[in-house]
């Protein structure tokens, strides 16, 4: 029987440095037969908006229709409803999920055991392609983000759908392993940062590794070929018994080699030289609705701020806050723009909307 590929993105499923990766694994699979899951967004209000814009990267970038399927809540569905889904995962050679919520996707698809549904993909040789919040609830053990970073909730473990066990692999899943958007504190291992992880790791089971990925970044275990390759722009990390080895980007190492590591220790990334965007690398991350958008607009505003000490031109600035600001409202996120325009507003900049577009200006006083 024919193995497949497991897929797993740190974040930026739909940036333009992620396209070399899908163009690979898609070239790997043939006549593609894809589906996009809503589930791990499922409960925003606008689902229909992101699922819009998920499939117009892939019919734009990449020339690949993803058939959409619609699954947003297993308390709310027939059995029939159930089996549809589960059935429509199946017969795919490709499914992808990405951002929204692990643990509000963990909800409805464990009761229904679709990890079975996507452990039949990867058996039949298919390929399933999980990014950011997705990726999360591969692992044997799933961060509950929302719960921690937003609610305050104290470290704790969700069971997950482990399907790198189906690559002999005994860890869990940790996107967005290098954020630094916290500036001040510390924003890495997908938000909850070093201190936190580390608690979580102590109550793993023994020989329960840590499997993190950098922002940008994809892993494709390939389970014919028993081999991980990281591409993209930066590393993934193999922790286990308070060790760490470094998967280096553009490097393909065996599956066996995480299995009995034991190297010499080494750090997790800290905040302590964070990386800085670019105002366009800002409004492309406030131009989504992932988690990371309330972080961006919070850092352009502070940019933006004029006057006294490092005083900058904030002509630039301002412009891109506003193209992000039009890119929100083609993507429908409403909330967003109007949030854009009320940062300008509180930063001292006065926007008009007329029939040519918008315009602004320093407010005087």
């Amino acid at each position: 029987m024919s193995r497949g590929i497991l897929v797993l993105l740190g974040s930026g499923e739909t940036a333009p440095g992620m396209t070399k990766v899908h163009r690979e694994v898609f070239s790997r699979l043939g006549d593609v037969r894809g589906v996009n899951l809503d589930t791990p967004y499922g409960f925003q209000e606008n689902v229909p908006q992101m699922t819009d814009k998920l499939l117009d990267y892939f019919e734009t970038s990449l020339h690949v229709d993803l058939q959409p399927l619609h699954f947003t809540s297993f308390a709310d569905s027939t059995a029939v409803e159930q089996s549809i889904f589960r059935q429509s995962v199946r017969e795919a050679n490709y499914v992808f999920a990405g951002p929204g919520s692990p643990s509000y996707a963990l909800k409805q698809w464990l009761p229904m055991s679709l990890q079975d549904d996507l452990r039949g993909v990867l058996q039949n040789g298919g390929a399933v392609c999980f990014s950011s919040a997705a990726a999360l609830t591969i692992g044997r053990k799933t961060i509950p983000v929302y719960e921690m970073y937003k609610v305050g909730d104290a470290p704790f473990w969700l069971d997950g759908l482990d399907l790198v066990a189906h690559a002999g692999l005994n860890c869990v899943v940790v996107p967005h392993f290098d954020n630094q958007e916290g500036s001040n504190y510390d924003t890495s291992c997908c938000y909850i940062g070093k201190r936190r992880l580390e608690l979580l790791e102590s109550e793993l089971e023994p020989g329960t590794a840590t499997l993190g990925i950098d922002e940008h970044t994809a892993v494709l275990i390939d389970l014919e070929a028993q081999t991980i390759e990281v591409l993209g722009k930066a590393n993934a990390y193999w922790r286990s018994g308070g060790d760490v080895l470094i998967l280096a980007n553009g490097t393909t190492t065996p599956l066996g080699e995480l299995q009995s590591f034991e190297p010499e220790s080494l750090e997790l990334p800290t905040n302590e030289a964070p990386a800085v965007l670019t105002p366009l690398e800002l409004a492309r991350e406030i131009s989504t609705t992932t988690f990371e958008a309330s972080e961006a607009l919070a850092s352009l505003v502070r940019l933006a701020q004029t006057g006294g000490d490092g005083y900058i031109d904030p002509t630039d600035l301002v412009n891109r806050i506003l193209e992000a600001r039009i890119a929100a409202r083609k993507a429908g996120s409403y909330e967003i723009a109007d949030q854009l325009r009320d940062a300008l507003v509180a930063s001292g900049i006065d926007v008009h909307d007329g029939p040519g577009g918008s315009t602004w200006a320093l407010r005087q006083g």
